[in-house]
């Protein structure tokens, strides 16, 4: 079997395709699948989960995002202006313990 290399995820303010792609591969590095496992869990094409992941190919929105969340990335959304503090927020929150974070989401 082949081994799976983890990925780092990108930092928290997402700009290109390949940034999105890197968290996404991250993502599914992570929980140990190969790519075209996970392709089959998350029920798209191996090609089509390795576009999302290069940052290549025209993907629909609507799969990138479905691919993202069912491999455990979140995303929320912020106005640029305010993204030096969201990110300064983020990078506070994050150096305290994994415990203390807990986000509510009804969606979930």
């Amino acid at each position: 079997m082949k081994t799976v290399k983890t990925t780092p995820f990108p930092p928290p303010s997402l700009v290109t395709a390949q940034e999105f792609g890197q968290a996404v591969r991250a993502a599914r590095t992570a929980t140990g699948m190969p790519l075209t496992q996970a392709a089959m869990v998350v029920g798209v094409a191996s090609q089509t989960l390795q576009d999302i992941e290069t940052g290549t190919g025209t993907v629909a929105l609507r799969t990138a995002l479905k691919v993202a969340h069912e491999l455990g990335v979140s995303f929320f959304v912020t106005p640029s202006r305010q993204k030096s503090i969201v990110a300064r927020a983020i990078q506070s929150t994050l150096s305290t313990s994994p415990s203390d974070l807990s986000i509510n989401d009804s969606r979930d």
